[in-house]
């Protein structure tokens, strides 16, 4: 079975919307404003592209990317991988960084079951919650940014579900606050 890996920046109270720049949110680009670049920080990001060997998406996320990843020489690893996409409303991917379209979570589900590596899913707040609520989620990578959002499009849901346990895989903070966390869900 394929491993499935949410990976998403996310502000220390939950936010994940918009954190390069997106239109829309008034906190939009709140992972480069105010906070001091380090490098370190994501070394995590090239070594998902490197491991992972398939990329899953929700719609909103995949027509931001769509026309904007197949340009940026730094995604190349994952513009030469399959890439999915899981909608209700998207007739097809664009022809631009093409995809197949997946229409439910047991599309996904089935997708886990066939051979191949690491499946990574990028932003997609909608799909992550829906994904972690069926108990799809093997893995988290968390890049945690010292700022509170507020209001926002949140990686969790506050679903009423039993609980579940996490163990830390990896962890390290950097010298501009933000910390690293990497957990495998237990099952």
């Amino acid at each position: 079975m394929r491993t499935l890996i949410v990976t998403a920046f996310m502000s220390l109270d939950g936010v994940m919307e918009a954190p390069g720049g997106e239109p829309g949110y008034r906190n939009s680009g709140w992972t480069f404003k105010d906070i001091e670049f380090d490098p370190a920080v994501y070394e995590i990001k090239g070594r998902e592209q490197e491991e992972t060997s398939a990329l899953l998406l929700g719609r909103v996320s995949y027509e931001a990317f769509a026309p904007i990843w197949p340009t940026m020489d730094e995604f190349a690893g994952y513009n030469a991988m399959p890439r999915y996409v899981v909608s209700t409303t998207l007739e097809q991917g664009d022809e631009r960084w093409p995809a197949t379209v997946l229409r439910s979570l047991e599309d996904v589900a089935a997708l886990k079951q066939t051979e191949g590596g690491p499946i990574a899913v990028h932003g997609s707040a909608t799909l992550g919650r829906a994904l972690a609520d069926a108990g799809l989620v093997d893995r988290y990578h968390l890049l945690v940014f010292p700022v509170l959002l507020g209001a926002g499009k949140r990686l969790f849901s506050d679903a009423d579900k039993d609980k579940q346990f996490l163990t830390v895989r990896e962890s390290e903070t950097y010298g501009n606050g933000i910390t690293k966390l990497v957990y495998d869900v237990n099952r």
